[in-house]
């Protein structure tokens, strides 16, 4: 079942050159942390090229439900009228997150440390993801968390009355509970440190100081160490979203591997903690450049050309670059099927747990359609057949997870047989006109007749 409705199956078909722009929708990352910043402001904060996929509306319901009035102008413009830092209302209703592991965590964070009751729930999906990496930490400011064996949803978050400022190492690389953890500080006096081993995504600290919060990163011998000053006023701002590099990388290694085919995607963030996956494609012989590279909104920001590249060769992919290009490695396993040789992906046992078992989901369909792969608690190993050598022809489980779905499909634009999706309805998740803006480049992407 998709996440929002009855499966959609869907076919993939080799295709001629895909040419022309991309424009891909806006960052997910940030149109998360835009809506729940404007939230906890005082004032109006507009945005303008918010992601309008399912996961950020999930969010924006969850901020109305919170006592934010979020209002929908049309064409990705978007304002919330915020109720302050500790001025969140307690929710009539169960949040609904949907498939956002990403939206359910921050939201957690951000009421953790008022003194309001909340119950969160979402799709099958992310009901069964692990949510204890989020509640241990909260639980050190004094929030309380029920849930369902495994520190699973449906799950309630009774908010700490006099929360106490933590000092919190994050286990392992996460951007979602850092921010959590950060988030939970606004309302928390005193100063609340989070302590990386390793550098994640870090739009939150970026926007938190951008909303006039005292934020400070210093990179010490123990790791990255950011430090919030509790209890600031947000001031409300306006938000250009840049466009999404997680979306940005379907259309560039299908552009890669698919014969003559030239296509630019305007305007893509390249924060250094999110572009792992373009440095890797560069490594691996992809003809990808950057033009026009500029600075919007605080975020370095370029426009991406990809170019078919029939002689990429696999790499070693260097486990400390896992946490930058975490959602991209299933897309990349599909480029990597079409290179010489093989491509050793290490360290990154995040995403066994992440929408679906992302390792378990794509070794499972590469080897359905010919490919060889290997695959531990931590690592896997496509071992590809080079440029027109990709035999295809199978039916590929998406198990909820728009990556999965989408990777899938850029497989069959360049395999020798088409690749069929069970169901690509998680897709409209985190990028909703996938499927209009593949068929524009050319791609031969359908719906299956019912």
């Amino acid at each position: 079942m998709s996440s929002h409705g009855a499966p959609i199956p869907m076919t993939s078909t080799a295709c001629g050159p895909l040419t022309g722009v991309a424009e891909v929708p806006g960052d997910k990352s940030i149109s998360h942390r835009s809506l729940i910043l404007g939230a906890m402001a005082v004032g109006e904060t507009t945005i303008n090229g918010l992601l309008e996929g399912q996961d950020v509306l999930d969010t924006a319901k969850a901020m109305r439900a919170f006592g934010a009035e979020v209002t929908d102008h049309g064409g990705g413009s978007w304002s919330v009228q915020g109720v302050g830092v500790g001025g969140f209302a307690e929710p009539e209703n169960v949040i609904d997150c949907g498939n956002s592991g990403t939206g359910v965590r921050l939201i957690m964070g951000a009421m953790a440390t008022s003194p309001i009751t909340a119950t969160f729930t979402g799709d099958a999906s992310l009901n069964g993801r692990p949510m204890a990496r989020i509640t241990d930490p909260l639980a050190l400011f004094g929030c309380q968390s029920v849930g369902r064996k495994g520190g699973r949803l449906p799950m309630t978050l009774v908010g700490a009355v006099e929360p106490v400022p933590v000092r919190y190492e994050v286990p392992v690389p996460s951007a979602q509970v850092k921010s959590a953890v950060l988030l939970a500080g606004l309302n928390t006096p005193g100063q609340t440190v989070v302590i990386e081993a390793e550098a994640t995504r870090d739009h939150t600290e970026r926007m938190l100081a951008g909303f006039g919060a005292e934020v400070t990163v210093e990179q010490t011998d123990a790791g990255r160490v950011i430090t919030l000053t509790g209890q600031p006023e947000l001031k409300s701002q306006h938000i250009d979203v840049p466009r999404d590099p997680s979306s940005a990388a379907f259309p560039v290694c299908a552009a890669l591997i698919v014969p003559g085919s030239d296509v630019l995607v305007p305007g893509i963030g390249l924060n250094p903690t999110r572009a792992g996956v373009f440095t890797t494609l560069r490594e691996m012989g992809a003809d990808l450049t950057y033009e026009n590279e500029r600075e919007e909104g605080g975020e370095p920001v370029a426009d991406l050309r990809a170019r078919f590249s029939p002689n990429l060769k696999g790499i070693e992919v260097p486990p400390e670059r896992a946490a930058s290009m975490i959602d991209e490695y299933p897309v990349l396993s599909v480029v990597a099927a079409f290179a010489e040789g093989q491509t050793v992906m290490r360290g990154v046992k995040e995403l066994r747990v992440k929408e679906s078992d992302r390792i378990d989901a794509m070794a499972t369909g590469l080897r359905a359609n010919g490919i060889e792969v290997e695959d531990g608690p931590d690592w896997w190993i496509v071992s590809g057949r080079g440029h027109g050598e990709v035999p295809g022809g199978a039916i590929c489980a998406s198990h909820l997870d728009h990556r999965i779905a989408m990777s899938f499909m850029i497989l069959g634009m360049a395999s020798q047989k088409s690749v069929q999706l069970d169901d690509g309805g998680p897709i409209a998740t985190s990028f909703p006109i996938f499927e209009p803006l593949m068929q524009q480049l050319g791609a031969q992407v359908t719906r299956n007749a019912g």
